[in-house]
């Protein structure tokens, strides 16, 4: 009787100790996620480094080691500032769309002069009555002379910093219906190169008025929205078979080529169309499909649109990801005018804005400076 009782009771026993046993594949599973926690953290650093902002922001919420890493190698980036060009003296304005605070800064450096494109940092300005050409970094002081050029209204750009090997400045001027006279220089250079290049489009089609530097090549958008492009290398000039990008209604007013805006970020290019009355439609250009593609999202990008030129950000704190940042400033400097992809709406509510009774030339987006602290700035 003992010996029948033992025998049960061993039995119960490997019954409670199989069924308590973890399957193979969770032992698996949990051999995987120790295996994770101790990642060295040199190795945890460098893997969640190469993640967006968003996925870095997910990752935090692991465990504690994580959260700790993540926010060690977080990088959110900085909008970029918009200037503002006085009427009179040399007192330029600086507004901060992250911080919405406004700063300024002396410069009498830019006396006299138009600005006309700004990129990487530095300005390209122009002074009308020397007809001279610079660049000029506003938070640096620094400034690079270009030979004398007579430089209308026309469109310009640079492809990079003038620091840079690889700069080109880049115009092209409207000289009949089917020409136009591209002129390029770079620093270092005694005169300015012009060619004519013949045009084969209509007339109001064939005046240039945005301009950027994507993939190696200036593309330039029409008044009508064709899109012509010159490539510094092979130095031709070609319209690409694109159908232009559908206008909102009412575009066609009066002063309607200032509610046009063109941007490029990492190879893609965007092109915006406003009007007074409605929201903005946004595009994007498939190359490979020639077709211009309506956004209905940034996919977390934002945009930030002046007449002269257009910046394009990624990274950016809270809801200014998916959003398009216009060069004006409401309620007394403290907010930037701004439409929001998410919420369909502008911000502040109600505050869209008539581009054609803005002056185009008095302000563009720049880049801010490294460390604030570092300079001496009069609010």
């Amino acid at each position: 009787m003992a010996g029948r009782k033992r025998r049960r009771l061993k039995l119960l026993s490997v019954t409670f100790n199989n069924d308590t046993k973890a399957p193979p594949n969770e032992n698996i599973e949990q051999e995987e996620q120790e295996a994770w926690s101790y990642l060295p953290e040199e190795l945890l650093e460098f893997i969640i480094s190469q993640l967006t902002l968003k996925d870095n922001i997910r990752t935090s919420a692991v465990c504690k080691r994580w959260f700790s890493v993540a926010l060690s190698v977080r990088v959110v980036n900085k909008p970029p500032w918009l200037m503002y060009f006085p009427k009179l003296g040399h007192r330029f304005e600086f507004y901060d769309p992250s911080q919405r605070k406004t700063y300024s800064l002396e410069l009498p450096e830019l006396h006299g002069c138009r600005i006309c494109y700004n990129k990487d940092g530095w300005l390209l300005l122009y002074k009308p009555r020397t007809q001279r050409v610079l660049f000029f970094n506003p938070f640096t002081r620094e400034m690079i002379k270009l030979p004398r050029f007579e430089m209308t209204y026309q469109i310009v750009a640079f492809s990079t910093s003038p620091k840079s090997p690889n700069c080109i400045v880049f115009t092209v001027k409207h000289v009949s219906p089917t020409v136009v006279a591209i002129s390029t220089c770079h620093p270092g250079a005694t005169v300015w190169t012009t060619v004519n290049y013949h045009n084969r489009l209509p007339f109001v089609s064939s005046i240039w008025n945005k301009l950027v530097f994507c993939n190696g090549v200036f593309y330039c958008l029409s008044l009508t929205g064709w899109l012509g492009v010159y490539d510094p290398r092979e130095l031709t000039w070609t319209i690409r078979i694109v159908p232009p990008p559908r206008c909102p209604d009412n575009f066609f007013v009066k002063n309607w080529w200032k509610g046009k805006f063109m941007a490029e970020h990492k190879g893609d290019i965007f092109v915006i169309y406003t009007c007074y009355s409605e929201n903005p439609i946004i595009y994007k250009l498939d190359q490979g499909n020639k077709e211009w593609i309506e956004m209905k999202s940034l996919e977390g990008v934002t945009l930030f649109a002046s007449f002269l030129s257009s910046h394009a950000r990624t990274d950016l704190v809270g809801m200014m990801r998916n959003s398009v940042y216009f060069s004006k400033v409401r309620f007394y400097g403290k907010r930037c005018i701004s439409y929001s992809l998410d919420k369909c709406r502008y911000y502040p509510r109600k505050q869209c804005h008539d581009w054609g009774e803005q002056d185009p030339f008095e302000s563009i987006w720049v880049e801010p400076p490294e460390d604030v602290s570092k300079f001496s700035w009069e609010d």
